[in-house]
């Protein structure tokens, strides 16, 4: 049983790492979910930003400062979500 959990364990974290955010960089912000965003989806842009990071909650979750057509929304964000802006 140990020997399994012991596997598991470490092929969970061969292919998850924590986010690698710092207060202050630009990020992008996955539109998957956003509804308000104005146009057909198809054509919909896949990342909205960039995004200053204003606080970090925990490992996975960032507080941005949002602005234009996103500012009505929560500025809580899923590291999941967001990925580096270059």
């Amino acid at each position: 049983m140990q020997n399994s959990f012991k596997y598991s364990k470490e092929r969970w974290d061969k292919s998850h790492k924590p986010p690698d955010f710092n207060i202050g960089d630009l990020v992008l912000v996955s539109t998957l979910n956003f509804d308000n965003i104005k146009g057909p989806k198809k054509l919909k842009d896949s990342f909205a930003g960039p995004f200053m990071i204003k606080a970090l909650n925990g490992h996975n979750a960032v507080q941005l400062e949002l602005t234009g057509e996103l500012m009505n929304k929560h500025p809580a964000f899923p590291a999941s979500l967001i990925k580096p802006y270059s």
